[in-house]
């Protein structure tokens, strides 16, 4: 995908961009609206594209409004974290106890207190 200017961008960081537009706003946003608040100066063409692509990867909703639809983001930023870490679990190389204790081993002393405080209270 290219901005304005010719220039490649990562589609990663583009739709990183319009989920950040997404979760600043109070309400569902139209194309246009997400165009207009992010940064990158991109055709319309290609917000949209960004926008159905969110959709389909469960990242964002969308719902008639307007002439067309409006846009909201399905989880907050912890959320999506979260679920992308769930991912690379279910998607390591077959051993979840390994990638756990390796995901451990990385862990600072806070974050290791934090996740057995969090254990320790029963969140799923």
């Amino acid at each position: 995908m290219t901005d304005s200017g010719g220039e490649r961008r990562p589609a990663g960081e583009l739709e990183a961009s319009v989920l950040a537009a997404l979760w600043a706003a109070d309400r569902p946003q139209s194309a246009a609206q997400v165009r207009a608040a992010i940064p990158q100066d991109l055709a319309r063409t290609t917000v949209a594209t960004l926008l159905g692509r969110l959709c389909e990867k469960g990242m964002a909703g969308r719902q008639p409004g307007g002439r067309g639809f409006v846009y909201f983001a399905v989880q907050d930023a912890h959320g999506l974290a979260a679920r992308r870490m769930h991912r690379e679990l279910d998607q390591g190389a077959g051993d979840r106890s390994l990638v756990l204790a390796r995901f451990v081993e990385g862990l600072d002393a806070h974050d290791e207190a934090e996740l057995r405080r969090l254990l320790d209270e029963g969140h799923p």
